[in-house]
């Protein structure tokens, strides 16, 4: 039988509570359960997959911190000492960090098995000058993505997130904000990691130019059009959302990195985001632009704009809440005489 959100409701108003009772926690157990395509959704096992690579655009002053960041920032989640690797521990999500795009790898002794290094190149060109990726790296980027999705999907994980870690990545979202869900630049273009006036109006004007040669290759060749703008770890989410969504994985969307990456799915293969349930709207003002036009409702709304999937990990408690009002609650006519 086919599971709408009709059959949903229907369910959960012939629960022991009053109908609606429960208010938007109901709409997520109904999003969940639609996604999985039962009545008895499941949130474990889960596992996130934080997607890494660097960005050429970030030498054109777009962010007020180095590339070096990302390579740093990969060390301290191999070590177990991140953010994402505190708050995936806390919710008992496995996590892997896969290396699609860094310019400096990370320490070889650090690595472990949930570590994966099948980078496409050392960083991506500066989107300021030119194209980002090639449509071949687009590609390749793409395909470790959906291996990881599909890796999951044989590891019997059941909900899967992916996370982001490059630093000038919001710069690239910011484009494919503008070319694929049609916001204008000032919108789209955020601080990121605490860009200044300055940096901030520099991000602008490189945003609105670089958007510009990719909107004129959009209607002859979408694949470029995306290329010239997208980053590696973006194209790999995108490739990882897209999968999901064939093999029938409930997603947990982050934020507006990740958000961007799954407007590439969406555009690329149609439904994609029907299996995603969005966690949070983040501090980037671009955000509920592509939210909205992917017909996803946040969540939180809490401010966070870190990325590394943080945002996805801090809202599993309420998922886990939505599965259990499912799963563990005794029907009405069960319980009356």
């Amino acid at each position: 039988m086919t599971i709408t959100a009709e059959h949903v409701a229907e369910y959960l108003d012939a629960l022991a509570k009053p109908q609606g009772s429960m208010g938007r926690l109901e709409d997520f157990a109904i999003k969940l359960a639609v996604a999985q395509k039962s009545l008895h959704p499941q949130t474990k096992p889960r596992r996130i997959v934080l997607f890494a690579g660097d960005h050429g655009v970030v030498e054109n002053g777009v962010s007020a911190w180095p590339s070096g960041v990302t390579t740093v920032m990969m060390e301290t989640i191999l070590a177990e000492k991140a953010t994402s690797t505190a708050l995936a521990t806390a919710h008992s999500a496995d996590l892997r960090l896969v290396d699609v795009g860094s310019m400096q790898p990370p320490d070889k002794n650090k690595q472990t098995a949930a570590f994966s290094d099948v980078r496409v190149a050392a960083g991506t060109a500066s989107l300021a000058t030119g194209a980002a990726m090639t449509k071949a790296q687009f590609q390749q980027a793409w395909a470790a993505g959906e291996a990881e999705a599909k890796q999951a999907y044989k590891d019997g994980f059941v909900l899967l997130m992916a996370g982001e870690m490059g630093i000038g990545n919001t710069t690239s979202a910011a484009c494919l904000t503008m070319l694929l869900a049609e916001a204008e630049a000032p919108i789209a273009t955020g601080r990121g990691a605490g860009a200044d006036e300055e940096i901030l109006s520099n991000k602008l004007d490189i945003v609105a130019r670089a958007h510009k040669r990719a909107d004129k290759l959009f209607a002859d060749d979408l694949i470029a059009a995306i290329a010239e703008v997208a980053g590696f770890e973006i194209a790999a989410m995108a490739g990882f959302y897209a999968q999901a969504a064939r093999q029938g994985s409930a997603v947990l969307l982050d934020g507006y990195v990740t958000t961007a990456a799954a407007l590439i799915a969406e555009r690329l293969v149609p439904g994609a985001t029907r299996n995603m349930i969005a966690a949070h709207l983040s501090a980037e003002p671009g955000h509920h632009v592509a939210l909205d036009y992917l017909g996803l409702e946040p969540l939180l709304e809490w401010q966070m704009r870190l990325g590394e999937g943080t945002g996805a990990l801090t809202a599993l408690p309420l998922l886990d809440s939505a599965a259990a009002l499912l799963n563990d609650v005794a029907k009405l006519s069960d319980i009356m005489p």
